[in-house]
């Protein structure tokens, strides 16, 4: 089975599961050494499908929140897409995938996947105990605090519960204090930034947060930087993040 992987986190988890990764993003960067051989086809929001023929793929990999219906209209290849919205999914459509890749392993990693959701939640009263801190903005106090976890600056865009990153804020004990959206990915305005209320969960990506600490502390904004990978990259990555930081803090 020739893959051609168009969304990162199942590229990376694709590679760790032995399945035959032939053509990527440019986003998929991990795990690095094995995708510096694999040929780039495009982007996350599209592809080149010329360049995916010269592939020979047998199957198209696409998810529904990182690519686009125009690229899943506009393929001429066989292809599927996961939709993954929440960690309770995530087993679910990893299934999917590992029936059309025919990976076993994939397969055991839905499960523990499953096993993983099920453990308790966990309760995070300091901002020194958040999952995959890279440091502070400002003089962040989370006690009583909304949370507002941010992935883009102009326009400023948060996350809101039912998103994978959501259901993932909730494992580590602080889903309670996100607020809630009708969309999965609201828009901010400017003018209301920073409220006072509200501790600030600055991402590393997509938008690169961590090079702009001073910037967002002179702003006024208090909260952290923390490691979007750990939160938003689905597979196999997430899920030894979070299974380590559920083990440790037993």
């Amino acid at each position: 089975m020739r893959v051609i992987s168009l969304v990162p986190s199942l590229t990376e988890t694709l590679i760790d599961c032995g399945v035959e990764v032939v053509g990527r993003t440019r986003f998929c960067i991990h795990p690095q050494l094995a995708v510096a051989g694999i040929p780039v086809v495009g982007g996350t929001k599209e592809a080149n499908w010329t360049r995916c023929a010269a592939l020979s793929p047998d199957l198209i990999l696409m998810d529904r929140e990182e690519n686009t219906l125009e690229m899943a209209n506009s393929c001429p290849f066989p292809w599927m897409a996961t939709h993954i919205t929440s960690a309770a999914v995530v087993g679910m459509e990893l299934r999917r995938v590992a029936e059309s890749v025919n990976s076993q392993d994939m397969a055991d990693l839905a499960n523990a996947w499953d096993d993983l959701v099920a453990i308790p939640d966990l309760v995070c009263q300091h901002w020194k105990n958040i999952p995959g801190l890279l440091g502070k903005v400002g003089e962040p106090d989370l006690e009583g605090a909304r949370v507002e976890y941010m992935i883009w600056q102009d326009p400023w865009m948060a996350i809101s519960k039912k998103t994978f990153i959501g259901s993932v804020l909730n494992k580590v004990g602080l889903g309670e204090q996100l607020p809630e959206y009708a969309r999965p990915y609201p828009t901010l305005e400017d003018e209301g930034l920073p409220r006072a209320d509200t501790f600030y969960l600055f991402s590393s990506e997509p938008f690169p947060f961590d090079r702009y600490v001073d910037d967002l502390t002179q702003r006024g904004f208090n909260g952290a930087i923390v490691d979007g990978e750990y939160y938003s990259w689905f597979g196999t990555r997430s899920y030894k993040r979070l299974k380590q930081t559920m083990a440790e803090r037993a």
